[in-house]
Formats: C-alpha cells, sequence, structure tokens
C-alpha cells in the first residue's frame, strides 16, 4: 500500500510574500546570512533561525544545508524506526540558493520533516515500510508513504529495533560532544595555569598559583613553586649577564 500526496509550492508563495522583507542579515564574501521568521510543525508557532543564500553552486550551498539537515540529499535514513529519504532537485537547489524567499520556504519544510515524520508513524493506517519527501524543480513537495497491516508484528519490530538504534547514535552524538567540551574545558584550565605558573619577565617578576583544600598547604606549595621560578630565573639572567 502507498499513499502520494503532493503539497504546492505556488500556494506558499501566494500567502508568504513580505515575510523576509524586514529580515536583518550580514555578508560575508558572496554568502548573505540572514534572521528570519520559520514557521513550525506546530500550527502558529514559528522560530528564528539563520538561513544563508549567495552561493556560486549547488555543491557549496547543499553541503551547508546537509550541515543542518543531515537527511537531504545522503540517500535512505531512519526516523522514528522507519526507512526515509529526503530528495531535493538539483534545479530547486539553485533557485533557492540566491533566492531568501525560496530559501525559506526550503528550510522551514526540512526542518518540519522529523516531526512529520512522527505524525506519519503515529496516525497511519497499519505500520509504516517506508516514508519518502520528494522537493521537485518548482518547490513541490510529495510524500510517499508505504505500509502494510504487518499481521505478524515483524515490521514493527525492526522499525522499533531502528528507532531504538537511532535513539542510541544521538545519545552517543551527544555524550561525545559534552565529553569534546569537558576536555576543551580541562585542556584551557591547564593552559592557563601553566601560564600563570610561568609568567617571568626579564626584570626577574613572577607570578604563581596553587590549589588546594588546607590554605595553610597552598600557601606553601605557592612558595615553594616562587622559589623554583625565581631560581629559574636568575639562572637565565645570570646567564645573560
Amino acid at each position: 500500500m502507498s499513499i502520494k500526496i503532493t503539497n504546492n509550492y505556488s500556494n506558499y508563495v501566494t500567502s508568504n510574500t513580505n515575510t523576509t522583507k524586514n529580515a536583518g542579515g550580514t555578508k560575508e564574501s558572496d554568502v548573505v546570512t540572514s534572521v528570519v521568521e520559520l514557521k513550525t510543525s506546530t500550527p502558529g508557532v514559528t522560530k528564528k533561525e539563520e538561513i544563508k543564500t549567495g552561493y556560486k553552486n549547488v555543491n557549496n550551498y547543499s553541503k551547508y544545508l546537509q550541515g543542518k539537515y543531515s537527511y537531504m540529499n545522503t540517500g535512505t535514513t531512519s526516523m522514528e524506526g522507519v526507512p526515509t529519504t529526503v530528495s531535493v532537485s538539483g534545479a530547486f537547489l539553485r533557485q533557492c540558493m540566491n533566492d531568501p524567499e525560496k530559501a525559506k520556504y526550503l528550510e522551514e519544510n526540512l526542518a518540519a520533516i522529523p516531526d512529520c515524520a512522527s505524525y506519519a508513524v503515529s496516525h497511519a493506517l497499519g505500520t509504516l515500510t517506508s516514508l519518502s519527501y520528494q522537493f521537485d524543480a518548482d518547490g513541490n513537495i510529495t510524500i510517499i508513504s508505504s505500509g502494510t497491516n504487518d499481521p505478524d508484528g515483524k515490521i514493527a519490530r525492526e522499525n522499533a529495533k531502528r528507532k531504538a538504534q537511532e535513539k542510541k547514535a544521538a545519545e552517543e552524538k551527544a555524550a561525545k560532544k559534552r565529553a569534546e567540551k569537558k576536555a576543551e574545558e580541562k585542556a584551557a584550565k591547564k593552559r592557563a595555569e601553566k601560564k600563570a605558573a610561568n609568567e617571568v619577565t626579564e626584570k626577574g617578576e613572577y607570578t604563581v598559583s596553587a590549589t588546594g583544600s588546607d590554605v595553610k598547604n597552598v600557601t606553601e606549595k605557592a612558595m615553594t613553586a616562587s622559589m623554583g621560578t625565581f631560581a629559574s630565573t636568575r639562572a637565565r639572567l645570570d646567564v645573560k649577564a
């Protein structure tokens, strides 16, 4: 069972002709970054988002979009455990990369796809086996959904397994980012401490630091460090003399 539904871009243009006239923008080389209000999958709710236009070729524009919407033009992915493809015509990308209105329309819809896939899964008759979102050369969107009654529950179990893997991958990615951030903060702290401990001028001035939970021990550590630093400084100055 497959269902195909198409939404026309022309209807969007008619009702959104003034959405980007007041958008602020900054320009870097030929690429323009604009802050616009994007509709979301929740009726009446919008969000501010930066979009970019002014690209000279489709490849660079596609890379920018894929950085935000990893599922665009990258083959089959998994959304809510259902194999899903999202394809945007190269011809339409060429139009969007230099047209803020069309770029807004494209990003608005790309951003809403995960929520729409979730809605499709929860409202489908039977069990979904695949989803496909297609933007043609004119920006019209076609969704094709396939499903089955799945009497033995095999497909539903496969979808649940993919969904669990999808969730695990997202959690691992988030954990990796947190670990990288923590490691960078630790490294920055060490660099700062090292810089402070070795901050010596040609006049023999120095700055040291020590950390601990006992004020007496901390003071002793600071003084010990200062003696080592000062001795090192004197040695360098004596050589120069």
